[in-house]
């Protein structure tokens, strides 16, 4: 198995996906763009300290990044070298685990994504369970036991150099606070084996679930459990609580679990909302979680703020891939109305931005002349008390810097990319099929 880990071919595939994550530097300061040249220098001693078992990785650089309501999440950021061996040895174990894992288990796995998980969601809901287990996993990636992965690695890795290098990683300190903080369970969110360690443990869940004949979705440690009856849901809700605790050792956070129903459900930023079509009763199609939307214009804020150092035709390129990269994950969404609604708040806001870049009364004035507007309005409006918001939701800019000028200068509504790359607009949302992955 290590042979097949320092592979010249897999060795240099790792070194281009993570050279292609980018991401920022571990704990000795090397940024990615150093790899190559490191590993052409440094090859043959890499090499030699894994096959004797001398290597010793780095300590991980842990950063805490927000993750909403005033919370944040620590993520542990290996050293360039470090990613680059993970990647290599994730490779070469991969092809051994992936034909074990369930169907029903979208996340990470080749050809798989998320809207495969929200659509078969959605299809058991439409099809009569809607009485939904949702538990979520307290801090899963902190809390992996390391003794039970390493024993399910071991059923199909027998190779102890491979063996002993993945115990390293995972025991590796981590550096907090000025402070290098022991780890003796959890894998570091951030490294390129955790989401294939994280199926591993996962995929015994999977297991379970599958004996018992329940139908459930699970897309990395997000899963739940879609039942007929509220009893019934109350039984297994209780049955797989008792199952993570005694057999995975994983606790649950009581506060986010519990029995839904469709309509107070989330699923990967997505909810259900009945649908109100003749004959159609007790079908639901998706929409945009609260939170998706109001991430979303947090993003278009920070773009469009007349104090944010950018031209016109930056902000319009960097609103580009906003939305391309927005409406690729929720394009399965029921969003046109609100879309409609998003798009006139965001041309507003770049015509505040033109208005406060015009800055004095006279420029102002000459500007709106150049615009078609006569002089008396012009210079009217180029000496009004209004403040900037107002002016720009006026007519005198909504008549001025039209929908059509701004598409000259580059911008493209929401909803007209949403147009284009959203599967079977016509066709219920409800009445989709998720396509079965070989």
């Amino acid at each position: 198995m290590i042979e097949q880990v320092l592979n010249r071919r897999n060795v240099m595939q790792a070194l281009r996906h993570v050279v292609s994550n980018k991401g920022s530097a571990g704990m000795d300061g090397m940024p990615v763009k150093d790899l190559y040249a490191y590993l052409t220098e440094n090859r043959e001693r890499l090499e030699s300290e894994i096959r004797l078992g001398k290597y010793l990785p780095q300590p991980i650089r842990g950063v805490e990044i927000p993750k909403g309501k005033g919370k944040t999440r620590l993520l542990g950021i290996p050293t360039v070298v470090d990613r680059m061996l993970q990647q290599a040895v994730s490779q070469a174990i991969a092809i051994r685990f992936e034909m074990e894992f369930e169907d029903y288990s979208y996340g990470f796995r080749p050809n798989r994504n998320a809207q495969q998980a929200v659509l078969k969601a959605q299809q058991y809901i439409n099809s009569g369970l809607s009485h939904i287990v949702d538990i979520d996993l307290k801090t899963f990636f902190d809390e992996v036991d390391h003794s039970i992965l390493l024993q399910l690695l071991y059923r199909k890795v027998k190779c102890p150099l491979t063996l002993r290098l993945i115990r390293k990683w995972l025991r590796v300190p981590i550096w907090k606070d000025g402070k290098l903080i022991k780890r003796r369970k959890g894998v570091p969110q951030g490294s390129p084996l955790s989401p294939l360690l994280s199926n591993i443990i996962l995929n015994e869940l999977d297991k379970e679930m599958e004996k018992r004949g329940l139908r459930y979705v699970r897309y990395a440690d997000d899963f739940s459990i879609y039942t007929k009856s509220k009893s019934s849901a109350r039984k297994t809700g209780n049955e797989i609580y008792l199952f993570l605790k005694n057999k995975l050792k994983l606790p649950i956070n009581r506060e986010k679990s519990g029995i839904r129903k469709p309509i107070n459900f989330q699923v990967l930023g997505f909810g259900f909302v009945p649908t109100y079509v003749k004959g159609e009763k007790g079908k639901y199609q998706l929409v945009v979680s609260e939170k998706g939307w109001n991430n979303l214009k947090l993003k278009i804020k920070t773009i469009t703020r007349k104090t944010t150092p950018a031209t016109f035709d930056e902000r319009i390129h960097k609103l580009k891939e906003l939305h391309r990269g927005w409406l690729g994950y929720y394009r399965i969404a029921s969003i046109s109305g609100k879309l409609k609604d998003m798009d006139g708040w965001i041309r507003n806001r770049l015509r505040y931005c033109i208005w406060h870049n015009w800055k004095k009364p006279e420029r102002k004035r000459k500007n709106l002349i150049r615009l078609g507007v006569d002089q008396e309005h012009a210079f009217a409006w180029s000496r009004t008390r209004k403040g900037g918001w107002a002016v720009a939701q006026s007519p005198i800019l909504i008549t001025t810097i039209t929908l059509k000028r701004l598409r000259l200068r580059g911008y493209e509504a929401m909803l007209t990319y949403y147009e284009k790359i959203a599967p079977h607009l016509n066709e219920p949302l409800y009445t989709r099929t998720v396509r079965t992955v070989v």
